[in-house]
């Protein structure tokens, strides 16, 4: 795994283009690593030919989660639809127009069809917790990806913005920290010790990638 930064990889990922086809890149990390600011940045880095596909919208509905005793544990490994990931991976390779969900966290639910991956789309940046985990299901997915970045950040600084994050939702502090312990950061435990594929990491402890 190389140690790397966003202009690095940018130039990386441009340098391996292949003209005709469309690439997907992978960006995995714990929860609260600040995968999407940073897929959102490197997609933009990229320019109009790239775009992003998070794995949150590949959330289990909360009736499936209820009638499994899983709602508490949302965010799990267990709590995604991973055969449906896999499906539209091997769809976005194709360069047609394609929908894909997307993940409202105030409503805490799937928009089903929340998002497009345009034909003109190259570069597909897809971002989520266990996408490079080395574990099942979750292992199939690597096939699918061009390149694999890990985004690398210590454990107290995620707990703290895990906090944060269910802080500005309007959650109590100690319902917060439950959650964050309960929660949020066995996964973010199960992150650091699955994921062993990736190409390049980036340290993302200051956020300024």
């Amino acid at each position: 795994m190389i140690n790397t930064d966003i202009n690095t990889l940018t130039a990386q990922i441009e340098a391996i283009r292949v003209p005709g086809q469309r690439q997907l890149i992978a960006l995995a990390g714990a929860p609260g690593s600040g995968k999407s600011t940073l897929a959102n940045r490197l997609a933009d880095a990229l320019g109009e030919q790239a775009c992003v596909l998070p794995m949150d919208g590949f959330h289990h509905s909360n009736a499936w989660l209820d009638a499994r005793q899983l709602r508490p544990r949302k965010g799990a490994p267990n709590t995604f639809d991973v055969d449906a990931l896999d499906r539209l991976l091997a769809q976005a390779r194709i360069k047609h127009d394609l929908t894909i969900p997307t993940f409202d966290r105030t409503c805490d639910a799937v928009v089903i069809d929340g998002g497009r991956i345009p034909p003109s789309c190259d570069w597909v940046v897809v971002e989520g917790n266990y996408l490079l985990a080395q574990a099942a299901p979750w292992q199939a997915l690597r096939r699918h990806f061009d390149l694999a970045v890990y985004l690398d950040v210590p454990i107290n600084e995620l707990e703290r913005r895990l906090t944060q994050r269910w802080l500005d939702l309007g959650m109590g502090l100690e319902t917060a920290r439950a959650k964050v312990e309960g929660n949020d950061l066995p996964n973010a435990a199960w992150v650091i010790e699955h994921t062993h594929t990736a190409d390049y990491r980036i340290s993302g402890a200051d956020s300024s990638f």
